[in-house]
């Protein structure tokens, strides 16, 4: 017994490798709803706090742009400006009220942070410029600004209009030449955009505006004060002061998905191809569409139209009205997986979103995992060298104990020819009858009590049957080490479930020639009050032995017992607790109850092995044990002539159907019966003596498998095994 628990001490580690591996999957499971929690509220904080951030600012420049239109003098002049009309403003040097408007609002323009100050008067047309007076004149205001003044000239209240940039120098020409048009063909104003006004900006410029209403002395409103603002001086430096970690970034965008801030990563856009290498950056110039992959790893998006693309979650949901904290990983405009917060603001007309990378949200649980991995995989290691170092000694042991047998016995073993669920086969020859002898080794890891007394009681059982279709039992006992073995003829040829894989289905009369030899071993058993209950392809075995050709081999009497007890209890304990057999080939009586099994329930199995050699399939077809056994119980088989092409008799269809009934009764009652009915089919002489004979000379031109109890095995030669007669059972 210390032996065995030396043999098993590899599944201490195991189990503590798979316990360590269900706390971290547990841990793992817990971090990360305690990380997705924290990120959830660091989130919302942060947006609130850059959403509070952004009203106060608007709320000041509101505040100071309409403090500005309510200056008296402010006041007084612009309503005289508004009063102008067109022609005398298209005079500057008819324009006293212009040079004063000029003169007073630029040194407070300066000091309050403003680049340029306009009039609008409530036909959207700038009819004054703080800059330079000889600029003002019949300008129209960008058509994307006029929903905002006409809010202004409806409500009286303050408006903030969002990012935006100014007209190139090919469109001032434009317009320079519309204007000349109007002087001299009174044609309608050309638009143009608020802020411009005054010069043409050269590169990549970004401007906001601030417009307050500005009222005459009856307090009606005459117009609106328009104050240009850099964006960047306060507004995306506002964004940018939030910003966490290494890759954390707020933003703020429009209802296109344009992004009207700057982003972090400008120069890394312009490295992956983003971002035009010309633009200064991406406020204005880049559209927050997913690209569909990671772009900063390589991924290149399959289409080359970036306006075909989806907007990223983020922003998405925000434009839609839908304000959101994403914990799990979405992909941001450069494909990165990230977490993060979007919300519309309708009061400023735009978006703001902030997020950060995964990879940097999740670090903690990314270091948890790699600590619970590392010590699986350490566990995992020392069971591997323990069990290797199990089997190592228990390999030493059995091959000390084969080179004991060479040296002491009866049997040379000269090459591993197979290995079953409990055994393993070896190629032998008796030291003084010089014949192939297969030698079974019930193998080491197995040699507990129970498999121990099971495989003496398989021998004990089998060496009561002689019948020349079964496999015959010379010799058995123990070597001194006391491993356990048993000797039985060696067979050359092949099993039914290969002959089917090599072959294809068999002809019916072959089949019929088959089975009636198999029935000939049964009978046997059965009169012994010995049932099989494991009839299956692999378990038949087809040799060409002593002039006969497609000999019939009943091999594997693992599961037989003795069906012929005074009680269910008396014929195996615990039997009825366990289903023992191959599902396809099992009787619904096994599946229920083993121990009511009797010699029909071999016929069962017989008549599945003989539906499978007609076809070629099984009898039914399912993924999982259970759903065979649910089959077993319950359908009934698809005839074979409706699975197979090749011609089945009629006789023999009904035979089979007959065997496969789930009332035994209804089955044939004994393997005698089913011989004879065997014999009466149509098919029963056609697999001649001359045709079995023709078909093992054609086989026998390919190299052979060698066999014994199972499929054949390559393997080095092995040391000799000696008997210890003294300890043989009787």
């Amino acid at each position: 017994m210390t032996g065995r628990w030396k043999q098993l001490a590899w599944i201490l580690p195991l189990n503590i490798a798979l316990l360590v591996a269900g706390l971290g999957w547990w841990g793992n499971g817990r971090l990360r709803e305690t990380i997705e929690g924290e990120l959830h509220a660091q989130l919302s904080a942060t947006l609130n706090a850059n959403v509070t951030a952004l009203g106060i600012w608007t709320t000041n420049q509101t505040r100071l742009a309409t403090s500005l239109a309510e200056d008296p003098n402010v006041r007084t002049l612009a309503s005289q400006i508004f009063q102008l009309t067109p022609a005398v403003r298209r005079d500057f040097r008819m324009q006293p009220e212009l040079e004063q408007f000029v003169a007073d609002l630029q040194p407070r323009l300066s000091r309050l942070g403003y680049e340029i100050a306009q009039l609008v008067n409530p036909r959207f047309v700038v009819v004054a410029n703080s800059q330079r007076a000889q600029l003002a004149g019949n300008l129209l205001i960008s058509d994307a600004h006029t929903n905002k003044f006409a809010e202004l000239f409806a409500s009286g209240q303050p408006v903030i209009i969002t990012p935006f940039k100014p007209e190139m120098l090919e469109q001032r020409r434009s317009f320079r030449n519309a204007i000349r048009q109007q002087r001299t063909n009174d044609l309608p104003r050309t638009a143009f955009p608020t802020g411009y006004a005054g010069r043409p900006r050269r590169g990549d410029v970004t401007l906001m505006q601030v417009a307050a209403p500005v009222r005459n002395q009856d307090n009606l409103i005459v117009g609106a004060l328009a104050l240009i603002i850099n964006p960047d001086k306060e507004f995306s430096r506002i964004l940018s002061v939030a910003r966490s970690g290494k890759s954390g970034e707020t933003y703020a965008f429009d209802q296109t998905g344009l992004m009207i801030s700057h982003s972090r990563f400008d120069d890394q856009l312009k490295r992956i191809g983003l971002l035009e290498p010309t633009n200064s950056s991406s406020a204005l110039n880049l559209r927050l569409h997913d690209p569909g992959g990671n772009v900063t790893e390589g991924f290149r998006p399959a289409d080359s139209e970036p306006a075909s693309r989806p907007l990223i979650r983020l922003v998405a949901d925000a434009v839609d009205g839908e304000d959101s904290v994403l914990v799990r990983p979405e992909r941001d405009y450069r494909g990165v997986p990230v977490v993060g917060a979007a919300c519309w603001l309708p009061q400023f007309g735009f978006g703001v979103a902030t997020q950060i990378d995964a990879e940097e949200a999740f670090r903690p649980l990314h270091v948890l995992q790699w600590i619970f991995m590392i010590l699986v995989l350490l566990l995992l290691l020392c069971a591997t060298t323990l069990f290797v170092v199990a089997n190592l000694t228990w390999r030493r042991r059995l091959n000390a104990a084969e080179l004991k047998l060479k040296q002491l016995g009866q049997y040379t073993l000269e090459e591993k020819i197979g290995a079953g669920g409990m055994g393993v086969v070896y190629r032998a020859r008796h030291a003084l009858l010089r014949r192939d002898t297969a030698v079974k080794l019930l193998l080491p890891e197995r040699a507990d009590p129970a498999a121990i007394a099971r495989f003496e009681r398989e021998v004990c059982l089998t060496c009561q049957l002689t019948h020349p279709n079964t496999i015959q039992v010379f010799d058995y006992g123990h070597t001194p080490d006391g491993i356990f073995y048993y000797a039985m003829e060696f067979l050359r040829g092949l099993n039914l479930h290969d002959l089917i894989a090599q072959y294809g289905p068999l002809p019916e009369g072959r089949v019929v020639h088959i089975l009636n030899q198999i029935c000939d071993s049964l009978a046997e058993a059965h009169a012994l009050g010995l049932i099989h209950r494991d009839i299956k392809p692999g378990n038949i075995f087809l040799c060409h032995r002593g002039g006969l050709p497609d000999y019939v081999k009943v091999l594997d009497f693992g599961l037989v017992r003795q069906y012929r007890t005074s009680t269910p209890a008396e014929a195996n304990a615990g039997e009825a607790d366990v289903i023992e057999g191959t599902p396809w080939f099992t009787p619904p009586e096994a599946i229920r109850y083993g121990a009511q099994t009797d010699p029909r329930s071999d016929l069962y199995s017989l008549g599945a092995l003989g539906y499978y050699l007609l076809t070629g399939q099984y009898i039914f077809e399912a993924e999982t044990i259970p759903e065979i056994h649910a089959k077993q119980l319950e359908e009934a088989p698809i005839p074979p002539t409706h699975r197979t092409g090749q011609p089945i008799s009629s006789e023999m269809e009904a035979l089979l159907l007959r065997c496969l009934e789930k009332d035994a009764n209804l089955r044939p009652q004994s393997a005698g019966e089913l011989q004879a009915l065997l014999l009466a089919t149509p098919a029963a002489t056609e697999w001649t003596l001359a045709a079995r004979r023709e078909w093992w000379i054609n086989h026998e031109g390919q190299p052979l498998p060698l066999a014994a109890e199972t499929a054949a095995e390559s393997a080095s030669p092995l040391a000799t095994v000696s008997i210890d007669l003294a300890s043989r059972i009787d």
